[in-house]
């Protein structure tokens, strides 16, 4: 058993969660190894049963239907997505913003959980954090996380194999990705056409994808919308925007942050933000893979 546990392996598993298949790859002692797999497969379904928009018991929906009656005190994960996603949407001048949520469902983008408006208006300074991990709308908002949770998803994975001595891992989440380990590992993002294009290499790192579908046929095809929170016009053809960043949550968050801005600006929003714009202006891929 002994030599068995030394032995170096490498293994992949896939899930379904978070709305996507989630693969993680993974390199480390034989039975260490599938162990901490599935230790990271856990984090993620805890993850999406607190912070999922679609489920009617999750932590948010408990925020979205309480909140603004009375503070809720919620998880320590839902908490610091909270926290980040507040921070960043005073940080973006909010081109990042989680209050959109009653907007989407009103578009038929997200369920409706029976929120007392469907015209409730945004804005993340309706959103307070309080002591004791206590959570209080100033105004009946809807919160969703979709444009963070699964980044943060990722990160909560990929410290559950860094923990158990891992070697090497990717988590890949519907191409919210991250990657560690000494190799650096072969990414491509693909094209509308469904065409892989070469995107050079990941080491230690993390990289996320969305992209704007204006019209029903195209949300069809690409099943992702995105609202404009000050209320503009979104860009009159499907486009991709794809972000590196040193952790998943914040790549996840900021290619909301690019799809939104101006052209011309985008680039320097992340930058300003702490990722790297990895789309050119007139890219139109679909997700990034490893």
């Amino acid at each position: 058993m002994r030599r068995r546990e030394a032995e170096v392996v490498s293994i992949r598993r896939m899930q379904p969660l978070l709305g996507t298949w989630v693969e993680i790859r993974a390199r480390g002692r034989a039975g260490r190894v599938e162990r901490a797999v599935r230790s990271a497969f856990l984090h993620i379904a805890r993850a999406q049963r607190r912070m999922s928009f679609h489920d009617p018991d999750s932590t948010l929906s408990r925020i979205n239907l309480c909140a603004h009656h009375s503070a809720q005190q919620v998880d320590v994960w839902t908490w610091d997505v909270l926290r980040k996603a507040l921070h960043l949407a005073r940080a973006s001048d909010g081109f990042f913003d989680v209050t959109v949520g009653a907007r989407l469902v009103a578009c038929g983008a997200l369920p409706d959980h029976g929120y007392a408006s469907l015209h409730a208006p945004t804005g993340s300074d309706a959103v307070e954090l309080l002591p004791g991990r206590r959570v209080r709308l100033h105004r009946p908002v809807v919160l969703t996380l979709d444009g963070i949770a699964k980044g943060y998803a990722v990160d909560l994975a990929t410290a559950c194999l860094q923990r158990a001595g891992v070697h090497q891992a990717v988590v890949n989440a519907g191409g919210d990705l991250r990657v560690f380990g000494p190799e650096p590992v072969p990414i491509a993002v693909r094209n509308a056409h469904g065409a892989l294009n070469d995107a050079g290499q990941l080491f230690n790192a993390a990289v996320a994808s969305s992209i704007v579908a204006p019209d029903a046929q195209q949300r069809q095809r690409f099943t992702a919308r995105l609202i404009h929170p000050k209320g503009h016009a979104v860009p009159s053809i499907p486009q991709i925007w794809t972000v590196r960043a040193d952790q998943a949550w914040l790549a996840d968050a900021l290619t909301k942050v690019a799809a939104l801005a101006k052209p011309g600006q985008r680039a320097a929003w992340v930058a300003r933000l702490g990722g790297h714009l990895m789309t050119p202006e007139d890219a139109t891929g679909l997700e990034a893979a490893a």
